[in-house]
C-alpha cells in the first residue's frame, strides 16, 4: 500500500491524482463526475450528445448539448461544490468548437481533447474566454497516444498561440471506446485483435510512455513550468496506479473501473453487462466512424457484422461520419446502451471490463485505486 502525491494543474489541485475518464453517450455525467469529484478526484463529463435526454434531441441535437453543457456541470458542482470537474470533448465532434466554448462559459476547470488532434483548442477557449470579458481560467489538456502525436500537438501550440499544454493524458491501447491506434499497432502492442484478448505486451508500450514523457519535459522546460502527465488505458487496480507512477506519471486516468458503480450515470442493464462479461466477450470492433473502437460482443455487433443498417435519421455528432454509407448509427447505438437496450446497443468498454464482478460506490473504487484499501 502507498500513498500518492496530489495532481497540481497550475493553480488547480487535484487531492488524488485520479482523473475519471469521459465515457459518452450518457455514461459518465454529473452524477458520476460529483462524485469523482467529491471523493478527491478529477470528475470528467463526456460531452458525446450529452443532450440526449432533451426533448428537442431529434430536432436539434446540437442545441439540446449545449444546453446539457451547463446543466450538467452545474448539477454536478452540486454534488462536488469545491472539486475539481471539467469534460471530454473528441475533437471528431460535428462544430467542436462551440461545445469547447460552451464549456469554457460553463465555467469547466479543464477539457479534456482527443479523437483526433486538438489543434485549435487553444484559440477555441481564448476565443470563449474574450467573449467572456476575462482571462483563460480552464486548463486544456490533449489526448496522445504516441511521441509523435504529443510532438505534433506540442509544436503546433508552441508555434501558432505561444502556449504548452497544461496537462497532458497518454491514452494506450488497452483503453475503451474509440482507441487512437490502427488495427496493426494494437496487433503488435499484443491488445486485443479481432476478436480474441491476447496477452499485452507492456514492456512495450512503457517504452512508448518515457518517449512522450521526454517530449512533454522538453516543452515544460521551454515555458518553464511543470506540465503533468496522466496515463490512461487498462488501469484497474491499485498496483496498476503504483507502476504508472514508477513510469514517471503524476497522475491516471480510469474509465472502466467506475462504470460499475452506483453513482454512474448509466443504467443497470449496461452495469450488469460489464459484470456479466468474460475476457473473451471483450473485443475490437470497427466504429462507423472507421477508427477501432473496444466493446463487449453483442447481439447487436453481431448483427451489424453481417448487414448494414438503414439511417433513418442523422444526429449530426461526429465531423467525418457520412450516413450514406456508415454501417450504422453510431448515437443511436450509443443511446440504446445508456438507456438499457442491450439488443440494439453499442457496448464500449475498457480492456478490463470483465473483472467487473460487483456494484461498488465511487469512494470504494478512489480508495482502492489511490491507497490499496477496499
Amino acid at each position: 500500500m502507498s500513498q500518492l502525491p496530489s495532481l497540481k494543474i497550475g493553480d488547480l489541485t487535484v487531492d488524488r491524482p485520479i482523473i475519471q475518464g469521459g465515457m459518452g453517450v450518457g455514461i459518465s455525467l454529473s452524477s458520476l463526475a460529483g462524485a469523482v469529484a467529491k471523493a478527491g478526484g478529477m470528475g470528467i463529463i463526456s460531452t458525446a450528445q450529452i443532450g440526449f435526454r432533451d426533448a428537442e434531441f431529434s430536432k436539434n441535437p446540437q442545441n439540446a448539448n449545449l444546453r446539457a453543457i451547463k446543466t450538467e456541470l452545474d448539477k454536478a458542482r452540486a454534488i462536488a461544490p469545491k472539486g475539481v470537474i471539467g469534460f471530454n470533448i473528441m475533437v471528431a465532434t460535428k462544430n467542436y468548437a462551440e461545445y469547447v466554448k460552451a464549456a469554457v462559459k460553463a465555467g469547466a476547470d479543464i477539457i479534456i481533447s482527443g479523437a483526433g488532434l486538438p489543434i485549435s483548442l487553444p484559440e477555441y477557449v481564448s476565443e470563449a474566454a474574450a467573449d467572456m470579458g476575462g482571462k483563460v481560467k480552464t486548463k486544456i489538456a490533449p489526448i496522445v497516444s504516441s511521441a509523435k502525436s504529443a510532438m505534433v500537438i506540442c509544436k503546433m501550440w508552441d508555434r501558432k498561440y505561444k502556449k504548452a499544454p497544461d496537462l497532458v493524458v497518454i491514452e494506450g491501447p488497452l483503453a475503451g471506446g474509440h482507441l487512437g491506434f490502427s488495427r496493426e499497432e494494437l496487433t503488435e502492442y499484443g491488445a486485443d485483435t479481432d476478436d480474441v484478448p491476447s496477452t499485452y505486451k507492456r514492456i512495450q508500450y512503457d517504452e512508448e510512455i518515457k518517449r512522450i514523457l521526454t517530449v512533454i519535459k522538453e516543452y515544460g522546460e521551454k515555458y518553464k513550468k511543470k506540465i503533468p502527465v496522466v496515463t490512461a488505458g487498462g488501469i484497474y487496480t491499485h498496483e496498476d496506479v503504483v507502476h504508472q507512477f514508477e513510469l514517471g506519471a503524476d497522475g491516471v486516468q480510469v474509465g472502466t473501473r467506475f462504470v460499475t458503480t452506483e453513482e454512474c450515470d448509466a443504467p443497470m442493464e449496461y452495469k450488469q453487462a460489464y459484470i456479466n462479461a468474460s475476457k473473451e466477450d471483450i473485443v475490437i470492433t470497427k466504429s462507423p466512424v472507421g477508427m477501432p473502437g473496444r466493446a463487449i460482443k453483442n447481439t447487436f455487433l453481431n448483427h451489424v457484422a453481417g448487414e448494414r443498417e438503414k439511417i433513418e435519421h442523422c444526429f449530426l455528432c461526429l465531423e467525418h461520419c457520412n450516413p450514406a454509407i456508415t454501417p450504422y448509427c453510431i448515437t443511436k447505438a450509443l443511446i440504446n446502451a445508456a438507456k438499457g437496450d442491450l439488443d440494439h446497443a453499442l457496448l464500449f468498454c475498457g480492456s478490463n471490463a470483465y473483472r467487473a464482478e460487483k456494484i461498488e460506490t465511487v469512494e470504494a473504487v478512489m480508495n482502492e485505486l489511490a491507497e490499496g484499501t477496499l
